[in-house]
């Protein structure tokens, strides 16, 4: 082995977003909130009435993983499905009204989330880690 485990960047990128997740769970698990169903929560919060189709390309996730998790946040009442009226076949994600003040409780969490994780870095350092994930996310793709 020419690389040691702890300089694989892979491994490095992996346990920060195992830090990230375990500290985000401990926050919502008050809400019964998975971390993932937090993400489609947040979009909805942020445009309600998107797609599955729609959820699953913003966030990079196939289309069952997603009908799952909306199945789940239905459930739990914080959003409901129904049909698309341009394409019977596609369902809309609606915020129910437990939905829109669970946003209320959840957006103040992951805004000081975003300040903890953003601490003592720069706007122009951000930039820069952004332009490297992007980098790191192309090279992956193109050998998928």
């Amino acid at each position: 082995m020419t690389i040691k485990f702890q300089d694989y960047i892979s491994i490095k990128i992996h346990k920060t977003d195992l830090n990230l997740t375990s500290y985000i769970k401990s926050k919502l698990d008050e809400f019964k909130l998975a971390p993932e169903q937090n993400l489609v929560m947040m979009l909805l919060w942020e445009k309600d009435g998107m797609t599955q189709n729609q959820l699953a390309e913003k966030l990079g996730k196939d289309k069952t993983n997603i009908a799952r998790m909306a199945s789940s946040l239905e459930k739990k009442g914080f959003i409901k499905r129904m049909s698309c009226q341009n394409d019977r076949r596609s369902l809309e994600l609606y915020l129910t009204d437990t939905g829109k003040e669970l946003g209320c409780k959840v957006l103040p969490i992951a805004e000081e989330f975003n300040k903890i994780v953003c601490k003592d870095i720069s706007p122009e350092e951000l930039a820069e880690l952004e332009r490297l994930l992007l980098k790191i996310n192309s090279n992956v793709q193109r050998e998928l």
